[in-house]
């Protein structure tokens, strides 16, 4: 009987920690997929910067002229 209580108990650990181990690859991958996504936002906004900075250029020289 003590043999199986201690079995039932260690793998009831167990899977407390495979759950635990679980959360938290779901939680990296989460966050991993939020950088990406950050990256991608940041490389459109700088796009949007640099063609707003060319259209200032061009204006400058036209007002130039």
């Amino acid at each position: 009987m003590y043999r199986f209580l201690s079995i039932v108990v260690m793998f009831s650990l167990i899977g407390c920690g495979v759950e635990t181990a679980t959360t938290a690859a779901t939680g990296a991958a989460i966050k991993k997929q939020e950088i990406e996504d950050g990256k991608k936002t940041m490389d459109q906004v700088q796009q949007k910067v640099d063609v707003a900075a060319e259209q200032m250029k061009q204006r400058n020289e036209n007002l130039e002229k």
